[in-house]
């Protein structure tokens, strides 16, 4: 099995996988693919709607089930968590058919879902809603935007290896600069240990 045949065949699962946890990126990325003739746009729409609905799902079940946990306690801690929690009370329907749009809402949101008294069949209607109508935004905007990417990249190839060889100077740094504010943040956690959000009723 050649490379292409590989993405053909795992690409739809990356998308979906990615959709869940990235974002925007592998939507549009699903569309890029499918407009380079990797596989159906059909595909790459499902693959993404799938990836998004299945973990805004899982991060709901988390805050529910799990609030006690370190991963939903982080969660709560953020600032966005305040404010989804806001907006939940004021406005359920909307909040849940829009958070996915709303940049820095994206994770915390179901988990404060979660939280709420919204019951389990009200979110995962509105949320395929929301996962649907994103799914086919952003993989859309990646299909139409397809043949620009694909001229950048032809563009580009006369410079491959000044490429190539300038590209682990910028990654070298970014690593740098993640360690450097992860340890910051870890330093900082132990001089002023986080404070516990009461439990949404």
């Amino acid at each position: 099995m050649d490379i292409g045949q590989l993405v053909v065949a795992i690409g739809p699962w990356a998308i979906a996988l990615g959709a869940g946890f990235e974002g925007e990126t592998a939507a549009i990325a699903g569309g890029v693919m499918a407009h380079r003739g990797l596989f159906p746009i059909g595909a790459a729409f499902l693959a993404t709607a799938f990836g998004a609905l299945i973990a805004d799902q899982l991060f709901f079940q988390l805050g529910r089930r799990f609030r006690d946990r370190p991963f939903v306690i982080h969660a709560r801690q953020k600032p966005a968590f305040a404010r989804a929690v806001g907006l939940i009370e004021r406005y359920p329907t909307g909040f849940i058919l829009a958070y996915r749009f709303i940049y820095g809402f994206r994770m915390v949101s179901p988990v404060a879902i979660g939280l709420s008294s919204i019951p389990l069949r009200r979110f995962a209607i509105l949320n395929l809603i929301a996962c649907i109508l994103w799914a086919a935004i952003f993989t859309t905007i990646g299909y139409l935007f397809g043949p620009a990417v694909d001229r950048a990249l032809t563009a580009m190839a006369p410079y491959k290896t000044e490429i190539l060889i300038a590209l682990p100077i910028p990654g070298t740094c970014l690593l740098l600069w993640w360690l450097w504010r992860r340890a910051r943040r870890r330093r900082r956690e132990r001089l002023n240990p986080p404070f516990h959000a009461p439990d949404i009723v």
